[in-house]
């Protein structure tokens, strides 16, 4: 059995999306095997109602408006059916944050019971009644289950990440010993991790954030974390700032691939540097322009 730590890949191991490439075409009226699986997927990102229909394997209404909805959100041709560029986004490895779109259709996440728990202005996106620390100088610290190789050099990455944020907002970081208390927790994890959203090995979800005031940040140990990464590799400070962002409590901008709150990743790809979106949404949730 391997040892509980982030283990390099020596070959290609399917995505936890490939099913969805399997339902290509699909449209309303059709009843598929795997059906049941992209409902879940649906309403994982906060598209379908929760446990609504998840055991039918009938496209049916329901199926086609959450469709509708995650292509409009995406800037995608609007059709209701399960396209060739609908599939591919969808199969993008990405962030476990739901991207919350204004359906009411979400089960309640991160300790949140809002039908609705992200509206949005604009691009950006952030928490019905704006939650916001009420300190502008936060604690961070690690604690991971997960092994991380001293390589990564994360205590630099993050670093370097924090103080990205500081340049745009009013806050300060300060890093203290593990075990001390912190009002941000980073850690990478496998699988299940005890928060009640587990990781689901190479690929899929690659890492997780909760917004104000529970700053639990987690990253998947199954993934090829690097600073300079390479095929397969994912970008550590590239995925920590876009994670960083919900812990500040900016939600997803869908529409904007360029901007560091895009919910999909793509591997080997270095993007570090913050969107005028990105300092735009956060500096509207900060001032309480909603």
């Amino acid at each position: 059995m391997l040892p509980k730590t982030i283990q390099s890949k020596t070959h290609h191991i399917h995505s936890p999306f490939q099913f969805i490439q399997t339902l290509e075409n699909c449209q309303k009226g059709q009843q598929l095997k795997g059906l049941q699986h992209l409902k879940k997927y649906l309403q994982e990102f906060g598209y379908l109602k929760y446990n609504v229909d998840h055991h039918s394997e009938v496209f049916n209404d329901l199926l086609e408006s959450a469709i509708k909805t995650y292509q409009c959100s995406y800037g995608l041709n609007v059709t209701g059916i399960l396209d060739s560029d609908t599939v591919n986004q969808m199969m993008k490895p990405r962030c476990g944050v739901p991207d919350y779109v204004n359906n009411g259709g979400t089960k309640p996440r991160h300790g949140h019971d809002d039908k609705s728990p992200f509206h949005s202005v604009a691009h950006y996106q952030f928490i019905p009644g704006t939650p916001r620390w009420s300190k502008s100088t936060l604690t961070y610290t690690f604690n991971s289950t997960a092994q991380v190789p001293n390589s990564l050099n994360i205590k630099s990455v993050f670093q370097s990440a924090f103080q990205k944020w500081a340049g745009v907002t009013r806050f300060s970081f300060k890093e203290v010993p593990k075990n001390s208390p912190a009002d941000i927790v980073i850690g990478f994890h496998r699988l299940d991790h005890g928060d009640g959203n587990p990781f689901d090995g190479f690929e899929g979800v690659l890492a997780h954030a909760f917004p104000p005031s529970y700053g639990k940040c987690h990253f998947d140990g199954d993934e090829m974390w690097s600073r300079n990464p390479g095929p397969n590799e994912l970008d550590l400070e590239s995925v920590a700032m876009h994670e960083l962002g919900h812990i500040l409590g900016l939600g997803h901008e869908p529409t904007k691939p360029e901007a560091i709150m895009f919910p999909t990743f793509d591997y080997r790809r270095i993007k570090r540097d913050l969107n005028i979106d990105d300092i735009q949404g956060f500096q509207s949730i900060d001032t309480g322009v909603n």
